[in-house]
């Protein structure tokens, strides 16, 4: 799905109006409807509802939301922001409530007019929409405060967008509606992605409103939120003539002494997620380990066993078709000289996380020695050490992709909608996964998915786009059968299998 900006939003409703041809007033009417048959389908008119409207277009949706829930029999009343300045579609539908039901519209002055609202009440905010290009100050913001102040005693649904929210910019320096719910339109948004902004959308809801089809197919999109038709499409089947060779033979390098586990971990999800073969290349005191733990993955490690806790050996084997290093890997000095010379003998994309990236954070020119193509998989903190901090979500976002433009890399941003930038300057976010995966071994099962399918012939692209989804979603599977508290790493990669059937 794509994710437009603001402008390419009002561009959207500029051709449905031109092409449809429909009047602006009717699209309004047309979003409003679908707004109030959502309100109708999930609360009841036992709520008395009010609906705070601002001056632009998205106070005229909260007018027409008024208007249809009293045609329905609905308790509702709405409050209007008074001002010298309306749009036309707001004055159009203000017009059509007064004529209606004049008793059911107050004017809002100032915070002070502001109406006691009881428990248990529907609060919808239409105060600002995706118009939005600046902080809220004034008494406008003291009606947000009042809004928020009890929001935990009513349902607060937002229309389009929460009130303060900016789509395109950070929103960390004015006051923004906390909402349960956001009715949105047509599309995500991408301040509805960001951590900085958790807490404000609550459930984000998106409902068609009939823009048309031919400028949603035709107009490029920086941004964009997997789903599963994508995946789909990404999807290659399995051959029935194939054989364990026909589906790559990868090499992870993982492991070290206490941080075993991780090897493990990998090793499994890469076997689980569809490997030919799979050797791993680990420290001599985890030989036993990995040979007990996962016994269909061949194993080797250092010829020098007197430091055969950490990975120090040169590997110039390129007969992989896939290698992926880190987890648990550790950082010492010889194991980074290592790494280097990896980078300089493997020249096909490779999955590079964990302690791989820390190695990278403290000799910054490896960055540049990565093979073109491949997959970098950190989490914020490690994010941070490797490009610099940044002021907000927002300013993170375009480091990530500028980066992955620069470096000619994949690069992912672990977290809540993992944002995966392209080197083509194509930014994606993975709907799948839930808290139950902030534990540990989450991110070394993830390195073991993508490295199985980099090995299976998936281009980086595809690899990084249905890996993220498949390990999220075999999170998800996971978490419905055991609960977020109680699963752990290894559960992901028992629910791999549950994730391929239901999911593509």
């Amino acid at each position: 799905m794509k994710i437009f900006s603001a402008a390419q939003i009002r561009a959207a409703d500029a051709y449905t109006i031109a092409h449809e041809p429909i009047s602006s007033t009717d699209l309004m009417e047309r979003a409003a409807t679908a707004c109030t048959t959502w309100i109708e389908d999930n609360f009841t008119p036992s709520h008395p509802v009010f609906v705070i409207c601002g001056k632009g277009n998205n106070g005229g949706d909260g007018l027409v939301i008024t208007r249809l829930l009293l045609d329905h029999g609905w308790n509702v009343n709405a409050w209007t922001i008074q001002g010298d300045k309306y749009s036309d579609d707001h004055v159009v539908n203000l017009q059509r409530l007064q004529k209606a039901y004049p008793q059911h519209i107050h004017p809002l002055n100032d915070v002070n007019e502001f109406p006691e609202i009881p428990d248990q009440a529907i609060v919808i905010d239409a105060i600002f929409g995706t118009g939005l290009h600046k902080p809220i100050d004034g008494w406008l913001a003291g009606i947000i405060h009042k809004i928020n102040d009890h929001r935990h005693r009513y349902y607060i649904i937002a229309i389009d967008t929460p009130s303060g929210l900016q789509a395109d910019h950070t929103s960390l320096h004015t006051p923004v509606v906390q909402a349960l719910h956001t009715l949105t339109f047509e599309t995500w948004k991408l301040a509805f992605l960001l951590p900085e902004n958790a807490g404000l959308t609550g459930k984000v809801h998106v409902l068609p409103i009939g823009l048309h089809p031919d400028y949603l197919t035709h107009t490029p999109a920086r941004f964009h939120l997997t789903d599963t038709a994508t995946i789909q499409t990404i999807y290659q089947p399995r051959d029935p003539f194939g054989h364990k060779g026909t589906y790559g033979h990868a090499l992870l390098i993982a492991g070290s002494y206490g941080k075993m586990g991780a090897a493990l971990l990998s090793a499994g999800a890469c076997l689980r997620a569809g490997v030919g073969l799979l050797t791993c290349h680990v420290p001599v005191c985890g030989y036993n380990i990995m040979q007990i733990g996962e016994p269909a993955a061949m194993c080797i490690t250092d010829r020098d066993e007197a430091m055969n806790v950490h990975f120090h050996q040169d590997v110039h084997d390129t007969r992989y078709a896939a290698v992926g290093i880190g987890p648990g890997l550790g950082t010492n000095t010889a194991t980074a000289a290592s790494l280097e010379k990896l980078l300089e003998a493997y020249q096909q994309p490779m999955v590079i996380d964990a302690d791989a990236l820390n190695i990278i954070s403290v000799y910054p020119y490896l960055l540049y020695r990565i093979p073109a193509g491949s997959i970098l998989t950190p989490h914020p903190k490690e994010f941070e050490r490797l490009f610099g901090a940044t002021a907000n979500d927002f300013e993170r976002i375009e480091l990530l992709s500028s980066k992955s433009a620069e470096l000619g890399l994949y690069i992912l941003l672990k977290g809540r909608y993992t944002a995966i930038a392209c080197p083509d300057g194509a930014v994606y976010f993975n709907p799948t996964g839930n808290p139950g995966m902030a534990t540990g071994g989450s991110g070394d099962v993830l390195t073991g998915i993508l490295t199985a399918l980099l090995a299976q012939g998936y281009s980086s692209k595809a690899a990084i786009i249905m890996g993220v989804w498949l390990h999220g979603f075999a999170g998800d599977l996971a978490a419905a059968a055991l609960s977020q508290e109680a699963m752990t790493a290894g559960d992901i990669i028992s629910h791999l299998g549950a994730a391929y059937q239901q999911g593509i």
